[in-house]
């Protein structure tokens, strides 16, 4: 049986297309006891996206971005978000996206990016997938300051950082989002070994 035999869509409103998609659906879910059950959820839809950490083995150094974001905000993160590059896929490939959006956010223009993992980020409630990126970089690949695009709201600074601080950064909560440590992570358990 798969999942399309356990669900009966009964319903779907849009209550907001402002910026992203907000939609309510109501739907019958077989259960695993073969009952059927009406549930409603929420759905917030922005698009798919990628993020990528650039990484530099013989420094031992990764580069990062800082910028605020409102929704953490007012949950109580009052500090600017360290994360990795990222952005939505707007149409495009993940892996020729993450490296426009690499040079929009860090300045640097990265060659090849390897691809690690795909990953929901909030499968509750957000259907966004994550693409998910490593890539070399070395002090010869920076061909601007980065920051993001102004026009759309972006004020970014660029950290390069060495591993082990980006690290202890996520044990004292100066790094709290998840796709960066996911990355920062991944990159210690296989690249800085």
């Amino acid at each position: 049986m798969t999942i399309s035999d356990r669900i009966r869509v009964k319903d779907v409103r849009v209550l907001s297309d402002n910026y992203y998609t907000l939609k309510t659906t109501t739907f019958e879910w077989r259960r695993g006891n073969g009952e059927w059950q009406t549930q409603h959820r929420e759905t917030y839809d922005r698009g798919n996206g990628a993020t990528l950490l650039p990484y530099n083995l013989a420094q031992r150094t990764v580069v990062l971005v800082r910028q605020f974001r409102y929704p953490a905000y007012v949950n109580g993160h009052d500090d600017l978000m360290i994360e990795a590059a990222a952005g939505l896929l707007d149409d495009e490939t993940p892996e020729v996206r993450i490296l426009a959006e690499a040079e929009e956010e860090t300045g640097y223009r990265l060659g090849k990016v390897q691809k690690v993992f795909e990953a929901f980020m909030s499968p509750g409630s957000v259907t966004e997938k994550l693409h998910f990126f490593v890539a070399e970089y070395e002090p010869r690949m920076k061909v601007g300051s980065g920051g993001g695009i102004a026009d759309e709201g972006e004020d970014i600074e660029v950290l390069e950082l060495p591993i082990d601080q980006a690290l202890a950064m996520i044990a004292d909560g100066r790094i709290a989002d998840a796709k960066t440590i996911m990355l920062l992570q991944y990159a210690a358990l296989n690249l800085f070994r």
